[in-house]
């Protein structure tokens, strides 16, 4: 059975499921965090754009679980891109959630166009030479920043993150990305549930396998050897999505998932998204 824990490309242990928390209010947060922990996540993703670090941080302070036992990962937004900008900025994430140190730090978004994000990805560089981010990475980088990044940068980024869901499965950026040893993190993996949980390929499997229709999602994702970050703040959800390490799909069953895909983006193109274009 498939481990709970992914080794990053630098040997940095990783777990496979954290909870996402964009979108939780602070009041949230902490009940949030508190079925979390109990349920057995330790990874928690946020941003400085989401605006709940500080949050985030104090719900994980009152839970009293070791610094060292949790894995916390926030990102750089476009606004503060460039090489001054991510330092400070990073240096007011890790205050913002009580802590010295990052597990992993991500540019948000490429935002090819403003000409910022190898700059910004070189200082995140030093941030890890001075061991106060134990990973780095990107989001949302398509194949093509990939490569411009690597071939002006020294690290090679510890993690992808991109919208992947089975309507939309990125199967050529995740080849690419097992290819130069990118960990592929899936965010909205649940496709935010706008009609996949209800297809009926999905709802028949967890008839069948005894299990959700979220959990066969989220258990598809792990056969493709991603992480996943799904989102919730009801303490039912989050349990259930943490659930899914008991059982494997057949190959057949995960290949009739794939056949979902029919590129159906939810959220931004890479391509388009520019520095100020997003809110």
């Amino acid at each position: 059975m498939l481990e709970d824990v992914y080794y990053l490309n630098n040997g940095y242990p990783m777990p496979r499921v954290g909870l996402g928390v964009y979108k939780i209010a602070d009041e949230e947060m902490a009940p949030a965090v508190t079925a979390a922990l109990e349920a057995g996540y330790r990874a928690f993703d946020t941003a400085y754009f989401y605006k709940n670090e500080i949050a985030l941080g104090k719900a994980l302070k009152q839970s009293e679980i070791a610094r060292e036992d949790l894995f916390l990962t926030s990102k750089i937004w476009n606004d503060y891109q460039g090489y001054d900008n991510t330092i400070e900025f990073f240096t007011k994430s890790i205050e913002n959630l009580g802590t010295d140190y990052l597990d992993l730090f991500l540019i948000h978004w490429p935002c090819e166009a403003d000409g910022l994000f190898v700059e910004t990805y070189k200082a995140m560089e030093k941030l890890y030479e001075e061991g106060k981010v134990r990973a780095i990475g990107v989001c949302n980088f398509n194949a093509h920043h990939l490569e411009k990044l690597m071939s002006q940068t020294e690290i090679v980024p510890a993690v992808n993150q991109i919208e992947v869901h089975p309507y939309f499965n990125q199967h050529e950026l995740q080849t690419f990305c097992n290819k130069h040893d990118i960990a592929v993190t899936a965010w909205m993996p649940l496709m935010r549930n706008r009609g996949l949980l209800e297809h009926e390929l999905i709802t028949d499997m967890a008839s069948r396998y005894g299990k959700t229709p979220a959990q066969i999602v989220l258990r598809w994702h792990l056969s493709y050897d991603r992480l996943i970050i799904p989102k919730s703040k009801t303490p039912e959800r989050i349990k259930e999505n943490y659930d899914i390490f008991d059982f494997n799909l057949e190959l057949t069953d995960i290949a009739e998932i794939d056949c979902l895909n029919c590129d159906d983006r939810q959220g931004n193109d890479p391509d388009n998204v520019r520095i100020g274009s997003l809110k």
